[in-house]
């Protein structure tokens, strides 16, 4: 899949596609047929396949003190398009600039002129230009008079009818519901950061763990998840910490990973974790040792919940 990241045009080779249009924010099973109806329009008129995407999310813009509310910050959004058949993304910069066009000269500037659209597809509530007034029906209007096809597709639901939604996934993520976040995500959540080096007291307990900061990304319930963590391209048990370990000294929030079975040197490394099922709140103990029984009883829960969940 090629990125293009400027506003300039494409070259021949990717102008006159099919392209779906979105934040596509966690990339969840509606977002995924939405983009592969746009694959399948390009493919039924041997045309490129693409997305075009906004990076920041515009919430970041027009609400810059709001708490962090990625599901997928963007390394995991290109990894996860790219999975879906596509020839081509182009990520736009949402700044000002790009929010106080109108919805006209965003069909034209970009649509028509940058990307020379043959055919677009959006969702059902897609909303876009200045003051978010242009829709669906803008686009169909525009569409007729410059020559290119629009296909609005409308909510795509899971097998027990709930709607796949964002917003909604977000919801049972920020309650420790990752059970159910995942069944709506189509995959485990997951929280990708650098490991940074840490005081070292998981070590000094017998239970070492990898230290990531969560960014943008969301913050699930603080507490204790029986997990996966990828070493070496391989999903590894694991349990971990989310939280400011209120038993110790406090580092801010801060994501700690047990990776059972593993003495290897993860510091400086970026490390993907999915959080499989939640265990717990986060406690604060009376002393260090009550802390080891406890976090030993966690592996012992976190790896029957993953043996269960493996064989479900």
């Amino acid at each position: 899949m090629e990125l293009f990241e400027n506003s300039e045009a494409l070259p021949s080779p990717f102008r006159g596609g099919a392209i779906a249009v979105g934040n596509f924010d966690g990339v969840h099973p509606g977002h995924a047929q939405l983009i592969r109806t746009a694959v399948d329009h390009a493919r039924a008129a041997s045309k490129p396949a693409g997305v075009l995407t906004f990076e920041p999310h515009p919430k970041a813009l027009f609400k810059p003190d709001a708490p962090p509310f990625r599901l997928t910050p963007w390394p995991a959004k290109r990894r996860l398009l790219a999975e879906l058949g596509l020839d081509f993304t182009v990520k736009l910069a949402f700044d000002r600039g790009l929010a106080s066009r109108t919805a006209e000269e965003f069909i034209d500037a970009t649509l028509v002129d940058q990307v020379g659209v043959s055919h677009v597809v959006v969702g059902y509530d897609f909303c876009f230009g200045r003051g978010r007034a242009g829709t669906g029906e803008t686009l169909i209007a525009a569409g007729a008079a410059k020559g290119f096809g629009v296909t609005r597709v409308a909510a795509v639901k899971g097998a027990d009818g709930e709607v796949y939604s964002s917003s909604r996934i977000r919801h049972l993520i920020a309650a420790g519901e990752v059970r159910d976040a995942a069944r709506l995500l189509g995959r485990p959540f997951e929280i990708e950061a650098t490991v940074e080096s840490g005081d070292r007291l998981g070590r000094k307990l017998g239970f070492p763990t990898a230290n990531l900061r969560l960014g943008e990304t969301l913050r699930p319930a603080f507490g204790i998840y029986a997990a996966q963590a990828m070493i070496d391209a391989r999903w590894r048990d694991s349990v971990v910490s989310l939280g400011i370990r209120p038993t110790v000294a406090d580092r801010g929030v801060l994501l700690e990973v047990h990776v059972f079975d593993f003495s290897g040197d993860l510091y400086g490394k970026s490390l993907r974790v999915r959080l499989i099922d939640y265990l717990r709140p986060e406690a604060r103990f009376p002393d260090l040792e009550s802390l080891r029984r406890q976090i030993a009883e966690d592996c012992r829960v976190a790896r029957a919940r993953l043996a269960l969940a493996a064989a479900s």
